[in-house]
């Protein structure tokens, strides 16, 4: 791209608008397509700087992704030039990747404009009863490694499942802790303690993280929720006055709850795996969405949502 082509953009860009066909999302710099297609984001723009130089952030982030034709512009332009994937592919993955993925799926988009993703998100086992009905799914990607290896064993998985990330669980309380919870034991003052499903991976987890503290919770006094994001919600919406979730679901609550640390004799490691399926009827993008997961940037957005490298 030229000197003169850029400033073209730059004079004619004064602030970013959402895409056509996307949804905006009011004080925020996240714009996202209604399928799931996330084209255009601008995160933690100082508003306070010149307009000039909200207007170059911007041009950059959608020559990225309009432009990517012009390899001169930015290194991930370069890339998606050399992309063969197109096509569309679904993406089922556990509930407590959902805000990640969607980050990731962004930063794919400039890697692979040609490809479309799409989410189904939900707990790791009814997404293995989704996809063992026929339910059409391209990549899996769970919260632990037994629901993988249940779809392997039925030869669903193309490939050997990669594990992609770690994760550990946190008590979520509500904002100041108003019952002063300090540990697993601590959960005994609460009226109702929410906790995954007995047969999803968070619930499976809870319950090895509370045996490990020899702790018994009387079931009238819990409350389950279908996944991750439904438990923690329990504590946000005021149903619950405590829950264990995931460290991640508890980051990305942000102030909507406290957060009291599981020590590690008592935590639980989650191991985060992820294959593509025999069933899929674009091999090629899927692999690429896995490859990128699996890639520096990928690890990098991970991180940056709480997730540990695996």
């Amino acid at each position: 791209m030229t000197a003169a082509r850029l400033s073209s953009l730059l004079n004619n860009l004064a602030i970013a608008k959402p895409c056509a066909g996307c949804s905006s999302r009011s004080a925020s710099t996240r714009w996202s397509s209604t399928d799931g297609l996330y084209s255009l984001t601008v995160t933690n723009l100082d508003t306070k700087q010149p307009n000039m130089l909200r207007r170059g952030v911007v041009c950059v982030v959608l020559a990225g992704g309009v432009l990517s034709a012009n390899a001169t512009i930015t290194h991930a332009s370069s890339r998606a030039t050399s992309s063969t994937a197109q096509g569309s592919i679904t993406v089922s993955a556990a509930a407590s990747l959902t805000d990640a993925f969607r980050a990731l799926a962004r930063e794919f988009r400039s890697e692979h404009p040609k490809v479309r993703l799409r989410f189904n998100f939900g707990s790791s086992s009814a997404l293995v009863s989704q996809i063992q009905a026929g339910a059409p799914a391209d990549v899996f990607a769970a919260a632990d490694t037994s629901s993988v290896d249940k779809l392997a064993a039925s030869g669903q998985v193309n490939k050997t499942p990669r594990i992609f990330a770690r994760n550990s669980l946190q008590i979520a309380v509500k904002p100041g802790n108003p019952l002063k919870i300090t540990s697993l034991v601590g959960l005994s003052k609460a009226r109702v303690v929410a906790l995954c499903a007995k047969t999803v991976p968070c619930g499976v987890y809870a319950a090895t993280a509370l045996q490990r503290a020899a702790v018994v919770l009387p079931e009238s006094n819990v409350s389950r929720g279908v996944d991750a994001k439904a438990t923690i919600g329990a504590v946000v919406n005021g149903d619950a006055d405590a829950a264990v979730v995931y460290a991640t679901d508890v980051r990305a609550a942000g102030r909507s709850v406290a957060s009291v640390t599981i020590p590690k004799a008592h935590n639980v490691t989650a191991m985060y795996a992820i294959a593509s399926l025999r069933e899929s009827k674009n091999a090629k993008a899927a692999q690429a969405f896995i490859d990128f997961v699996m890639s520096s940037v990928g690890q990098s957005t991970l991180v940056r949502f709480g997730f540990a490298r695996p």
